[in-house]
């Protein structure tokens, strides 16, 4: 549990029941001037309908100093898109990121795909977990959930989640399922992945041009429940370029995709069902990105997992370990985005837990929230009017930007 009074920290109590009662009168001023826009010096002026400030709070692990941008997204001129190194299996800091688009804010993304230690050669491709949208496009689908890198999810959420903006320019947050399937001369078969570094046991996965040059073994490796499980021994590969196969191979390999071409990997029973095609053979490949319960498409979408709905912290959140995190909230009915990335210096290193991050979203006026990648990934970025570059404004946690697969951008007229 953690609560927040402007100008200093202050020890709560562990139990929320016990603390509302104690700051509910300090937090309603504090909301008061919590709102870009107002009197309230606290708060700096990024560009019109973007404003940063920062406020210190302290959980059960010690003080934390919370950086917060809040986005405006009825102001003219004021965007949010996902921020890319160019591919999805590559990294790169954030600040990088943010500079090459010329963004004005922003925080790091999505978990992703860190490390493969129990896969021996096996390189780790740096793609990001959940599903990801920019500028309108699909770029990737979510990966079996039990091939996730990051904390333990909340019961009932998945990889699936995502929290982006949709074409009614209002933020919120969702589920993007993959709809695609593969037509062959012998029939259709759904398609199980979409750019993702891990595919379901017995799918097949389709890679464009948009994942890069690593390797695509990964995709072949572990299972739908157990990540480190071992790397499948029946494995198959098609190229296909303008709707014919062109190319086949035994094992997933690497290198980029030239454009109009996609590269279909298979793992058991897809890799059976790929060894049936020959090259000169006809093969259609679809694949959409599908909002649940919605038909607003997504501009921009980055996966994570939901932390608070509708006012309220989701059951089972961790209030026991303390990290460095970054969250996202929507507010004021979709019309406000909330960024947050807590300071990784020696000072605040504890962090908060996944359940105060929930209260401390609610406590800033979001009603939804959603928390993205944490510890040494969390990164937070402004851009000071007329200045050729964006400043980190938090202190990353390993001392200097870990380069991260994508970022939320926020864009402004200036």
């Amino acid at each position: 549990m953690v609560t927040v009074r402007q100008g200093e920290a202050v020890r709560v109590p562990v139990s929320r029941a016990r603390a509302l009662a104690a700051v509910l009168l300090a937090w309603c001023a504090l909301l008061a001037a919590a709102t870009p826009g107002t009197a309230d010096a606290v708060w700096t002026e990024v560009a019109r309908g973007v404003a940063y400030r920062t406020v210190d709070v302290t959980g059960v692990g010690g003080p934390a100093r919370v950086h917060l941008v809040s986005v405006d997204l009825r102001a003219p001129g004021v965007g949010v898109d996902l921020l890319t190194p160019g591919a999805v299996a590559s990294r790169a800091p954030l600040s990088e990121l943010a500079d090459a688009r010329g963004a004005v804010a922003g925080v790091n993304g999505d978990f992703f795909n860190i490390t493969e230690s129990q896969h021996p050669g096996v390189e780790a491709t740096g793609a990001p977990v959940g599903p990801a949208v920019a500028a309108r496009r699909a770029l990737k689908s979510a990966v079996p959930t039990g091939q996730r890198f990051g904390p333990a999810l909340p019961p009932g959420t998945d990889t699936r989640e995502v929290l982006g903006v949709g074409v009614d320019g209002r933020a919120r947050l969702g589920r993007l399922a993959l709809d695609g399937s593969v037509s062959t001369p012998d029939g259709r078969f759904p398609l199980g992945g979409l750019n993702a570094y891990a595919l379901p046991v017995g799918a097949v996965g389709a890679f464009t041009s948009d994942w890069g040059a690593v390797s695509r073994v990964r995709a072949t490796c572990g299972t739908d429940t157990d990540r480190a499980a071992p790397c499948s021994t029946e494995t198959y590969e098609v190229t296909v370029r303008d709707g014919r196969v062109v190319a086949v191979a035994d094992t997933p390999g690497r290198g980029t995709i030239a454009a109009g071409s996609e590269v279909l990997v298979g793992r058991e029973a897809g890799a059976r069902s790929l060894r049936a095609l020959e090259v000169g053979d006809r093969v259609g490949i679809r694949h959409r990105l599908v909002a649940e319960g919605s038909r607003v498409p997504y501009v921009f979408a980055v996966g994570g997992y939901p932390v608070l709905r509708a006012g309220e912290p989701l059951p089972g959140l961790d209030g026991r370990t303390s990290a460095v995190r970054t969250a996202g909230g929507v507010a004021d009915g979709g019309r406000r985005l909330l960024l947050m990335a807590l300071d990784g210096g020696p000072e605040f290193r504890t962090g908060l837990t996944i359940a105060e991050v929930a209260t401390v979203l609610d406590q800033v006026g979001a009603v939804d929230g959603f928390s993205l990648d944490g510890g040494g990934s969390s990164t937070l970025v402004t851009r000071d009017r007329d200045a050729p570059s964006v400043t980190v404004r938090n202190h990353p946690a390993g001392g200097v930007e870990r380069p991260v697969p994508n970022g939320v951008g926020i864009f402004a007229r200036r």
